[in-house]
C-alpha cells in the first residue's frame, strides 16, 4: 500500500466530543499505517468566520487560516470529521471554507474560457458526518442528502475525490454500537481512504 500524507480536520469546535474520538481513531490508525498525518481541531483556530463584505472586498487570512491552506496543500487526503446540526456542518467549520476556499487556492475562473480550473484536483477526501438524535437515513428520508454541499458544493467544486461516511444516532446507541464504527474508522485510517 502506498504510504499518504493525510490531513484530518476536525470540523467540531469542541474536541471532547464523540467526533474527536473518531478523530483521534483514525489519526492513530493511520500512523500506526505509516502515513504521515498532521491534525488540525477547528476549534483550536483563531480567525473570523465571517465574511464581513462577502467577496467583493479582501479580507485577509489570519495565520491559523493560513497554516490550514498550507497543510491541506501538503497533504495527498483530507479528512473532515464533523457532526451534522441543522442538516449541515457546524457554522464555524462553513465559516472557514467561506473565508479560505478562495481563488488562487482552490480554484480560479480562466476568463477567456469561462471554465474553472480546479486547483484540489489530484487529492481525495473523506467527510465523516455524525448525527446526533437521527439515523443518517432517516435525516436523509426527510430533508434530503445533507452531504451535497461538502461533498459537491465545496470539495467536489475545487476537484476533489470525496467519499462520505455517515453514522448515528451517536446520542441513542450503545458503547458496543459505537466500537463497531470506531473499528471502520479506524479501517479507513489504516487505508488511509
Amino acid at each position: 500500500m502506498q504510504k499518504k500524507k493525510i490531513f484530518v480536520l476536525l470540523g467540531n469546535p469542541d474536541s471532547d466530543s464523540f467526533s474527536g474520538t473518531v478523530a483521534t481513531t483514525y489519526v492513530d490508525a493511520a500512523k500506526a499505517a505509516g502515513h504521515e498525518v498532521e491534525r488540525i481541531n477547528i476549534g483550536d483556530l483563531a480567525f473570523d468566520p465571517i465574511l464581513h463584505k462577502g467577496y467583493k472586498e479582501i479580507q485577509a487570512l489570519e495565520p491559523d487560516l493560513v497554516r490550514v491552506q498550507e497543510v491541506w496543500k501538503w497533504a495527498d487526503h483530507v479528512v473532515i470529521i464533523y457532526p451534522n446540526w441543522w442538516c449541515t456542518m457546524p457554522a464555524l467549520l462553513k465559516g472557514m471554507f467561506d473565508r479560505m476556499f478562495l481563488p488562487g487556492f482552490a480554484f480560479n475562473f480562466d476568463k477567456q474560457t469561462k471554465k474553472i480550473i480546479q486547483r484540489l484536483s489530484g487529492k481525495s477526501a473523506r467527510v465523516i458526518v455524525l448525527a446526533g438524535t437521527h439515523s443518517p437515513f432517516m435525516t436523509w428520508w426527510k430533508f434530503g442528502d445533507f452531504t451535497n454541499e461538502i461533498a459537491k458544493g465545496i470539495l467536489g467544486f475545487a476537484g476533489m475525490k470525496t467519499k462520505v461516511s455517515s453514522y448515528g444516532p451517536c446520542d441513542k446507541v450503545d458503547q458496543e454500537c459505537r466500537a463497531k464504527w470506531l473499528k471502520e474508522v479506524a479501517q479507513l485510517g489504516s487505508e488511509a481512504v
